[in-house]
Order: structure tokens, then sequence, then C-alpha cells
């Protein structure tokens, strides 16, 4: 009997422990599924987080002008680097080592009405460039826009890892590490033309070969981020142009009104970017007209005044100086429309209005002079002073916060 109770509780006991055991499978299956299930919600969740983020960044640069807004002094998050702790800073732009004294100009931040920009990440630029070229093509201003854009992104990048090199007209900054250049080609006028030296092309008698381009395109079009200007180089009533070559003896020459010269070299630099451009692959900016500030008449003071001693912005919304030729910005804009109904997207950069404002941000006299100065000029600071360039850190940070939007868009 001992015997027979004691086979009922084993097989008890091991009936309760099949049942246990078959318990604690399906307990363990259970949390199992819900990690697994958990897990890949999370990672549904996040996916959706970036989606709504990218979805976002896309609203705010579909639906809201950043060209659009105003300046808000801001001494605590600007400027984004300093003038002496940036490398490749050029002399020409350096306004506090040339003695200016009122360094406000670097503490206004851009504020669109209805956004506001996404904060420049120098790392994050350099990883969005790895392995890729960012080329500046155009004049000064771009010029210094380049300048900008190599002080905002060289201050995290080691000393041993960065590099200048400097072949003719073309100018590269390289982050080794990345494998990335920022870029810059002399072409004041996009297409050829007798001032195309880099140093030697401040001439009398200006000319281009309107439907020539070929010179300069072959330095930058398998670059992956172009960046354009065009525009002060073009301020004249006429331009003389150039059918034939400038060694060939038996060239024709002609005196064209400036807008439809502008007009013709905009044609050329559109249909080679059409057709040698790797649409898939490269990004495409043109750079608005950057405004002068030489008639203080057009802001309250004489007329013989300009930017000269200047410390503060415009606040007038709207305010557009005579600089500034509206004719010439529609030219730039059919021509990129055109472009856009042939299947070519190029991102206007229209940094004309925000920049109308800042009547102090130039270098004014506080710059390297090339040449010297005579006594007449130096009993006069108005009368050298430069209303066009621009100090950094300062307005192109801007342009170049307006870029990285677009870029990382």
């Amino acid at each position: 009997m001992a015997q027979k109770i004691y086979m009922v509780v084993v097989r008890t006991w091991g009936f309760r422990s099949l049942f246990q055991a078959l318990v604690a499978v399906l307990v363990a299956g259970i949390v199992f599924a819900t990690v697994c299930f958990t897990k890949k919600n999370g990672l549904i969740v996040e996916d959706i987080k970036i989606s709504n983020k990218r979805s976002e960044e896309e609203l705010i640069l579909n639906k809201c002008n950043m060209f659009d807004g105003k300046w808000v002094f801001d001494n605590v998050s600007y400027p984004l680097y300093s003038e002496n702790q940036c490398t490749y800073m050029s002399d020409q732009l350096a306004c506090e080592k040339f003695r200016r004294k009122d360094l406000s100009y670097q503490n206004w931040r851009w504020q669109p009405h209805h956004c506001n920009l996404p904060r420049f990440n120098a790392t994050a630029l350099l990883e969005r460039l790895r392995g890729k070229r960012l080329v500046f093509v155009g004049d000064s201003l771009n010029r210094g826009q380049w300048v900008s854009m190599v002080c905002l992104v060289e201050s995290v990048v080691p000393p041993a890892l960065k590099s200048m090199h400097t072949n003719g007209s073309l100018i590269t900054f390289k982050a080794i590490e990345y494998n990335a250049t920022v870029e810059f080609y002399w072409a004041p006028l996009l297409v050829e033309s007798n001032s195309d030296d880099p140093v030697n092309h401040r001439l009398p008698d200006r000319i281009v070969r309107a439907q020539a381009i070929e010179k300069h395109a072959r330095y930058w079009t398998d670059a992956d981020i172009l960046v354009f200007n065009s525009y002060l180089w073009w301020k004249r009533p006429k331009m003389k142009i150039l059918w034939g070559s400038f060694e060939g003896v038996d060239g024709i020459y002609k005196e064209v009104e400036m807008l439809r010269s502008y007009e013709m070299a905009l044609k050329t630099w559109s249909e080679w970017l059409e057709i040698h451009v790797n649409r898939t692959k490269t990004q495409l900016f043109f750079v608005s007209m950057s405004p002068t500030h030489f008639w203080g008449d057009e802001w309250g003071n004489s007329e013989d005044q300009n930017c000269f001693n200047e410390t503060m912005p415009i606040t007038k919304e709207g305010y557009w100086g005579r600089g500034s030729n509206p004719k010439m910005m529609n030219i730039v804009e059919d021509t990129v429309d055109e472009l856009k109904v042939r299947g070519l997207n190029v991102q206007i950069l229209n940094i004309t209005q925000l920049s109308e404002y800042r009547k102090e941000g130039h270098p004014s006299i506080h710059r390297k002079q090339w040449d010297q100065l005579t006594q007449d000029q130096l009993s006069n600071p108005s009368s050298y002073s430069d209303c066009i360039h621009w100090c950094l850190p300062g307005v192109p940070d801007t342009w170049n916060e307006l870029l990285y939007a677009y870029i990382f868009s």
C-alpha cells in the first residue's frame, strides 16, 4: 500500500513538474516575444521619430521663408567662432585684427519670422562631406563665404589633420580624416574673362567670352555641392563681349548692354550644368546679390557718408538700397526656373534682403590696404572705406547657416 501511495505521489509530482515546466516554457516564450515585440516596436517608434524629424525639417524649408525675418542681438550664442582662432582668416575680412573697436557686428543672429535656423554643427557637416567636395565658385564675396565656411568647420579638426593648398584659381581646404574638401574657385563672371587671374584682375577694360565656360568648369563639374555667385563684376552699363579666343587675332568684340550680357553668360552656365552635372549626386546653389552700403542718405545720413563708423543694423523692414539690381536677380530666377523645367534643381540662397539691413557689417577702413593710402584718403576715411565685403565673424556666417539648413534637408 505504501508503495502504491508512493507511486501515486511520484506520478502526481511528475505531472505537476511537467505542467510547471510547460508553464515555464510558455512564460519564457511570452517574455521573449514581448521583449522582441517591444524592441521591434521601439525601433518602429524610433523610425517614426526620425521620419517625423525629417518631415519637420522639410516642412520648415517648404513652409517657412527662412530669408524673411529680422536680426536679433545675441551675444550668448554668437559669434560662432573667434576671428583670432581661425587659422585661415583673410586679412581682407579680419576687422578686429585691423583695429575695429566696436565688435557688436559679430553678435547678431538672423531670426526668420516663422521658424528657427538649425544650429550649425561643424562635426555633422564634415561627416556629411566625408569623401566629398563642397566648392564655392565666383568672386571675392563668394570667397568671403568660403572663408567663413572654413572658419566654421576647421576648429573641430586637429592641426595635423587639415591643410590648405592653392593651385591657380582653385584654393582647397582639406579635412584629412574625413577626406572632405571645402574649395573656392575664382571665376568672378562665371564665364571666361580677362579678369580670371586670381591676383591680377583689376583691369580698366573688362572683356568676357559669354559663350565659353569650359576653362573654369572642368575644375568643379564633379563636385558634390556647388555654390555659385556672380553679380558685382557685372555692375557697369555695358560689357565688352568677345566671340573668339583671347589668344587669337580674328576675334569679334562688341559692347553689349549689361543685362543682356549677364543673361547670355547665365545661359552658358545653365547649359553646361544641364549637360555635365550629375543630377543624382550634386546639390546646386546660387547666392543672390550681396548689397553694398555706399550712400548714407538711404538710411538717414548725408549722401557723402557711407558704411564708415556705422555700428547698428538698419531696422526698417523691407529696406532696399539702390546698389542692388532686382532686374539682375530676375534673370537668375528665370534661368533657374528654366533649369528646373529641364529636370535640374538649383536652390537660390536669397541673402540680399537680410544683408541689406547690415550697413555696419562691412570692413570699412578696418582691413589690410593693398595700396599705399594718400594723405587725402587718410584725412577722409569714407573715401577708402570698403562697403562691399563683410567682416568675419559676421554676415556670411548666416549665409552658411542657411546653406547648412538646405544641405541637411
